[in-house]
């Protein structure tokens, strides 16, 4: 069955440029030229991965991309952002909203074509819910409980609190965090975030933040989630 790939672009030239490279590696694509369209493609579509534009016609690409990870509570598509906006402050700020990759234009298409294929094969996991130490985390509901209560999380403290979830008892290195959870970028930038987000997901599912129980810190190795 192929995936189907939505590809919300106002530029008709690049849009038929990257339809064309999906189309030859075998993917289903749908188009969107706007980001209120883009809304009604993903309803109809539900794509596994959007190629998205920030620089749209009505709803921009950052809406777009804050719509779908908060009011549809979707962390499961993936998001590559493709535009011409380069400062390091958006990238951050594209990935904070909820983006899993970002890449400027002009672009290479195999580039593009290999991240996606990357991302895919990074957000294709097991949408059962996890559960231990009070803890209840839904993939496909974007939800987490904590002794019954809804948490609030943020896109990326879902998808940090996820990873740990699945690989409980497990060390992982800033660096490996950022390569397992973010893909194709500067490392000397997101190593840094890393430490906040961990603060903050403390701050939500620990009983005492500054003393925490669940989410240690491991020394010179960096963190793991514990399962007794």
């Amino acid at each position: 069955m192929q995936q189907t790939i939505m590809v919300v672009e106002d530029d008709k030239m690049i849009r038929n440029l990257i339809k064309l490279y999906l189309e030859k590696n075998n993917y289903n694509v749908a188009i969107a030229i706007d980001g209120e369209m883009a809304k009604d493609v993903y309803e109809n579509e539900h794509p596994c991965l959007i190629v998205l534009d920030l620089m749209l016609p009505k709803v921009s690409g950052e809406e777009f991309c804050r719509w779908l990870r908060e009011d549809k509570s979707d962390y499961d598509t993936a998001i590559i952002m493709l535009t011409a906006k380069t400062k390091t402050s958006d990238k951050i700020t594209g990935l904070n909203i909820g983006a899993d990759s970002y890449l400027t234009k002009p672009f290479n298409p195999d580039e593009l074509i290999a991240q996606i294929q990357a991302l895919l094969r990074r957000t294709h996991q097991p949408s059962e819910q996890l559960a231990f130490d009070g803890l209840v985390l839904k993939p496909k509901m974007g939800e987490v409980f904590l002794n019954g209560q809804l948490v609030n999380l943020t896109s990326f403290e879902f998808k940090l609190l996820q990873y740990f979830m699945q690989h409980p008892n497990h060390v992982f290195s800033r660096e490996k965090l950022v390569n397992e959870l973010y893909a194709f970028h500067e490392q000397n930038i997101l190593d840094r975030t890393i430490d906040a987000h961990i603060k903050k997901l403390r701050e939500k599912i620990e009983d005492i933040p500054a003393e925490p129980k669940r989410i240690l810190t491991v020394r010179g190795m960096g963190y793991k989630i514990v399962k007794k």
